[in-house]
């Protein structure tokens, strides 16, 4: 499994590039600098670290995801479970459950979500 920590600077960069993909590497320094205030070179370094980890690809100034969004996220929550809680998703329940009550809509979308998984 690649390492799919990522600082929220990065998750943020991230998510511009999956909005906009293809995109060209210039653009998306323009956009570091936009929406970050980044020099150009923050914007190409963060990009590198990204592709590096193989999230994106940037071949002739043109980044594409080497994976989707939704991937990315599933698999940086799946790695985090096992490093955090050895695996259990019942225990890192059951720890976010200590710090915040869980509505009843939130505790009816994860009894969908466990019966979808059971069929």
């Amino acid at each position: 499994m690649n390492d799919f920590k990522i600082g929220s600077a990065e998750a943020r960069f991230a998510d511009l590039i999956w909005a906009r993909e293809p995109v060209t590497s210039g653009e998306m320094a323009r956009l570091g600098a936009a929406q970050f205030n980044w020099k150009k070179t923050t914007s190409f370094t963060v990009l590198k670290r990204l592709c590096d980890r193989g999230i994106f690809r940037n071949e002739g100034g043109v980044v594409t995801s080497l994976i989707s969004r939704e991937d990315f996220y599933a698999r940086h929550s799946q790695q985090y479970v096992e490093e955090a809680f050895g695996g259990s998703l019942p225990a890192f329940l059951t720890a976010f459950g200590t710090r915040k009550k869980l509505s009843d809509r939130e505790i009816d979308e994860l009894e969908r979500i466990i019966e979808k998984m059971r069929g």
